[in-house]
């Protein structure tokens, strides 16, 4: 069962992110609002997967993925957003995530089709 923390800034979202992925078998280790409880979350849980929203209030999640990149200990990144991936061009890939996951599809297996 992999681990995830969840990385946004709206309680509303991250409780039915909590919720799916529950649902669907992982396991959510902690929450996080902003950039950088983000970073301490992950230096403290050591999650697996971190679900990461691009738009975040104090740095944005590409920022956050490189910072995490170049700390030493590299959880998987999946980003999300209410956007859609092509609108941040090469972003996605230059930030080190594994992948995107578009917020109006959150799903166990979507996030799983990114992890694999």
């Amino acid at each position: 069962m992999a681990t995830v923390l969840i990385v946004d800034d709206h309680p509303s979202f991250r409780a039915t992110a909590r919720a799916i992925l529950e649902a669907d078998g992982f396991e959510v280790v902690g929450e996080a609002e902003d950039g950088a409880s983000a970073l301490e979350a992950v230096h403290r849980l050591c999650p697996d997967v971190v679900l990461l929203d691009v738009q975040l209030p104090d740095m944005d999640g590409f920022t956050v993925a490189t910072t995490l990149g170049s700390n030493g200990y590299m959880p998987t990144i999946v980003l999300t957003s209410s956007r859609d991936a092509a609108d941040f061009g090469p972003l996605v890939s230059e930030s080190g995530a594994r992948g995107f996951v578009p917020k109006a599809e959150l799903s166990g297996a979507a996030l799983h089709a990114v992890l694999r």
